[in-house]
């Protein structure tokens, strides 16, 4: 009698560009000279299957102008090396800066759709892509939020830019299901879920659970007429986004941080996270599933804080994973995004000032130097295929014990060790920093 199968790891790699700053995340890290080295270890411990982008704001920096010659050297060493990626076309704010007016520039469905040709007739041999990164999240930092460019606020800024976004990604994957005939679309969006912490923010928190659906549904024609955020849709004048022509998803990614649940307060303008009592993620992908009835993956999570701290994530998030799969859900695999650590997302990208964000499976030394860690080892054991509950649970440090306060319900049943004494993980938090975790700190 065998039990479940493992689920598989998946890595990757943040890149996202700033527009204003003319620098993306890959190149703040070195992982653009230093990719030989991230694939080697990525490939010696054992994954052979990652998120990878395809640097659309390099590649075609002049408009009309498409230079191949990185991206072809990246590819052409992963297809040599037996991995798979699952290339990402548009990560964020990544497009190229001639498009001035970002996503609200009227250029930009036309110009995305040529490059996604372009991508396709290139790299046929592709098995699975992403064709726009979190489209929600990301659409809604930058229309409704103000936080991105083009800096649009409120549903009115919102639907514009889904408006300009969206048709064009709906019609790209539909033409790869013919141009790329054997790959799979992994639709990548994030996973939320959000409470009432008081009467009053019951109706705003009722709204925003289902507009959590909203890009999702608009992609597939299934947008539900009882939505408690269409009413809002409808009268910023996005009619017009019913009749979007429905696009195609083989594989559902759902994106996980502890700030994917939000507590609501008072009219719902304010608010905390992660909430009080966080529902537990395998339920949360276990309501995507029955939802959309679409194979799922965990495309990302993370978490901000010391190696163990990471480490402790990971079971977690795995342990919740193994769950939702033995709840019935067809699990396609788990991504802790990113393997080595990130930068700037501090200030959520709105600053470029190679803040090192401790969050990788490898942490960055004030060299940037790859270093391994307690989140190193328990990665590779889970790439090895051993199961959540034999992966080490380390007592959580400050701030990161008071950031999951909500969730030791859930991890109760631990046996917890020690954090290992002394232990760095990046050269902005030496131990005895206690790391700042903010959502939002933009101008």
């Amino acid at each position: 009698m065998t039990g479940p199968q493992p689920i598989e790891v998946v890595a990757g790699f943040e890149t996202t560009y700033l527009p204003g700053h003319d620098r993306d995340v890959a190149e703040t890290t070195e992982h653009d000279i230093r990719w030989p080295e991230d694939l080697a270890l990525l490939h010696d411990v054992g994954v052979s299957r990652l998120r990878y982008p395809v640097r659309w704001h390099r590649i075609e920096f002049r408009q009309g102008e498409y230079d191949w010659r990185g991206t072809d050297e990246v590819l052409g060493h992963l297809r040599d090396l037996g991995m798979r990626p699952i290339v990402d076309l548009v990560h964020h704010t990544s497009y190229p800066r001639w498009l001035e007016g970002g996503f609200a520039d009227e250029r930009f469905g036309a110009a995305y759709l040529r490059f996604a040709e372009a991508v396709a007739l290139r790299y046929p041999w592709l098995l699975e892509y992403t064709l726009f990164n979190e489209p929600f999240s990301t659409l809604f930092l930058a229309g409704h939020e103000a936080i991105w460019p083009p800096y649009l606020s409120g549903v009115d800024g919102f639907v514009r830019l889904v408006a300009n976004v969206l048709p064009a990604v709906t019609e790209a994957s539909r033409m790869y299901r013919t141009l790329l005939p054997v790959a799979r679309h992994v639709y990548v969006d994030t996973c939320e879920h959000h409470y009432a912490g008081d009467p009053a923010a019951v109706r705003y928190t009722e709204m925003a659970n289902d507009r959590r659906f909203f890009a999702v549904d608009l992609f597939l024609g299934s947008t539900p007429p009882d939505s408690r955020f269409l009413p809002l849709v409808l009268r910023a004048g996005g009619e017009g986004l019913l009749d979007i022509e429905p696009g195609h998803i083989d594989v559902l990614g759902l994106d996980y941080y502890a700030h994917c649940q939000w507590q609501f307060h008072g009219d719902g303008e304010g608010g905390v996270v992660p909430a009080s009592t966080p529902v537990p993620l395998g339920e949360q992908i276990f309501e995507y599933w029955d939802r959309y009835k679409l194979p799922c993956m965990l495309s990302e999570t993370n978490i901000r804080g010391f190696a163990s701290d990471r480490a402790s994530w990971l079971k977690y998030t795995l342990e919740q994973c193994e769950l939702a799969a033995a709840a019935g859900v067809p699990l396609e695999g788990y991504c802790w995004f990113p393997f080595i650590d990130s930068a700037d997302w501090n200030s959520l990208l709105s600053r470029c000032e190679a803040n090192v964000d401790p969050v990788g499976v490898h942490w960055l030394d004030d060299q940037l130097d790859r270093r391994a860690s307690s989140m190193s080892r328990s990665y590779a054991m889970a790439v090895a295929g051993m199961p959540a509950a034999d992966l080490p649970a380390y007592r959580l440090q400050e701030p990161v014990a008071t950031w999951l306060h909500g969730y030791a319900r859930h991890m109760q049943h631990w046996d917890w060790q020690p954090a290992p004494a002394g232990e760095l993980c990046s050269n902005t938090t030496p131990p005895e920093a206690r790391m700042e975790l903010r959502i939002v700190e933009a101008p």
